[in-house]
């Protein structure tokens, strides 16, 4: 039974990962690099879809490295999950202090209501999600070299 939650938990966490990862790397740069406000639409429209989603895929990958921190403490590798659940942790909080009030924020702009330094707010945004992937890599990496 432990095995299968090691292996569920990497498994949750690495597809999260994927998925800011390719935020941040792919899609966002390619939206921005768009003319004018054209990226928004796609912006916002992901805060609201990703924005409804990365909560419960954020806590449920925490949930999932604590129970499985407890569940396998006397095995080896439970110093690393410990490590990796603190690390997601810190990305919890970094969401819920510094990414979702922006985030929030973008979810209702338009082209008419967008505010002037719109710009200069979703590149703070980008550079936070920056940090938050690597925490969330590193407690990825952890994750994955307690298998072994």
């Amino acid at each position: 039974m432990l095995n299968a939650l090691e292996v569920f938990t990497t498994v949750v966490v690495g597809l999260m990962v994927g998925v800011e990862f390719s935020v941040a790397f792919v899609l966002n740069p390619i939206l921005t690099g768009l003319p004018g406000d054209n990226g928004l639409r796609g912006r916002v429209h992901g805060a609201r879809m990703l924005g409804a989603v990365m909560p419960f895929w954020y806590i449920g990958s925490l949930v999932l490295s604590a129970v499985w921190a407890v569940a396998g403490w006397h095995h080896q590798g439970a110093v690393l999950v410990v490590t990796a659940a603190a690390l997601l942790i810190v990305s919890v909080l970094m969401s819920v202090v510094l990414l979702v009030p922006i985030n929030n924020r973008a979810k209702a702009w338009t082209s008419e209501n967008l505010p002037a330094d719109w710009k200069e707010q979703l590149g703070r945004w980008d550079g936070l999600h920056y940090l938050r992937v690597a925490v969330i890599v590193a407690a990825f990496a952890l994750l994955v070299t307690a298998l072994a």
